[in-house]
């Protein structure tokens, strides 16, 4: 019997739709039958969320996303994917307090970069992510070495996540700039550093390439449910 998958959502509502679509598709795929692993889904309040992190008030922020997971714990997840990239700024502190396993979307990430011998990756996402030092943290531990866009640019890609991709409106220019971006550092491959960002940018679409953070961990918490 597969184990019992939590997932932190609605940060936001369209990354957390995409993970819930991924697990069974994937599974499928994988096995082409209908034992889907059981999946529990909290969703916060994203407003919130967002607030906490503009005001850096770490103490309510982490009070706030343990209270998702004690909500996920109690319906009977056995263990806990947060379906975004911002609140892993936090997740060693999450770890700590929560009583099931959770799984880290930077760890997952940085590993599969390893595993296809990256040494230079960007790091793209909204600004709190590209601001946060968990990828820096995590890449160090592998040996890889992990780049930010300039600040003109975490501006741009910041507000095409909060003003476009967050409400499912996806431009041609948009994605233009983004391609832009990614396209002009020296890298081996550009981390998709925010759940939302694959929805507007695919592996078709450039030649550098990329680490679509969603559905790694989507994946990885499939993996861990199957094991």
């Amino acid at each position: 019997m597969s184990k019992r998958i939590g997932i932190l959502g609605g940060m936001s509502h369209e990354s957390t739709i995409k993970y819930y679509d991924f697990i069974h598709k994937k599974y499928y795929e994988k096995h082409k039958d209908y034992n889907y692993p059981e999946i529990v889904i909290f969703s916060l309040n994203f407003q919130k969320v967002i607030d906490l992190e503009h005001k850096g008030d770490t103490k309510a922020y982490i009070n706030y996303l343990l209270e998702g997971i004690q909500h996920l714990i109690r319906a009977g997840a056995d263990f806990i994917v947060m379906s975004a990239n911002s609140p892993h700024a936090v997740f060693q502190e999450l770890e700590k307090q929560s009583n099931v396993p959770m799984i880290s979307i930077a760890e997952v990430t940085i590993k599969k970069a390893k595993a296809e011998a990256m040494k230079r990756l960007l790091l793209t996402g909204i600004k709190f992510t590209m601001k946060s030092h968990f990828y820096k943290a995590v890449g160090k531990r592998y040996g890889i070495e992990i780049v930010t866009p300039s600040g003109k640019e975490q501006d741009r890609i910041d507000g095409i996540i909060f003003n476009e991709l967050c409400l499912g409106i996806f431009k041609e220019g948009s994605k233009k700039r983004i391609l832009d971006i990614i396209e002009s550092y020296p890298v081996d491959g550009v981390i998709l550093g925010c759940t939302e960002l694959p929805l507007l940018v695919e592996q078709g679409d450039t030649e550098m390439p990329l680490l679509n953070t969603s559905e790694i961990h989507a994946e990885a918490a499939l993996d861990f449910a199957l094991a």
